[in-house]
């Protein structure tokens, strides 16, 4: 894969609405981005600065399932996990999936 990667997935947000979220990876950096719906052009993307744990849970399984389809070394997942630990250190007990 080259240098940048997109992951987007859908969620259901804090307030109850269906937003779309996607992830960009460049330089080694994962960037997150969120808008309230899918479709639509008029429809801008806002940064997400501080994502929450799960959606970097659901950037970490659907990083596996391209892991375990032989489209992403599996050194970047191991990274990603590393990220997920430093980022939320109180999570540390709970395991990360995949883990023994």
């Amino acid at each position: 894969m080259g240098a940048k990667q997109e992951i987007g997935w859908t969620t259901d947000g804090e307030d109850g609405q269906t937003r779309h979220v996607f992830a960009h990876r460049f330089g080694g950096e994962w960037k997150f981005f969120e808008r309230p719906k899918r479709r639509g052009r008029d429809i801008e993307w806002t940064p997400l600065e501080e994502p929450p744990l799960s959606d970097w849970m659901e950037l970490l399984e659907a990083l596996q399932r391209r892991a375990d389809r032989d489209l992403v070394p599996p050194a970047q997942v191991n990274a990603l996990k590393a990220m997920i630990r430093n980022r939320f250190p109180e999570e540390g007990a709970r395991k990360l999936k995949g883990e023994s």
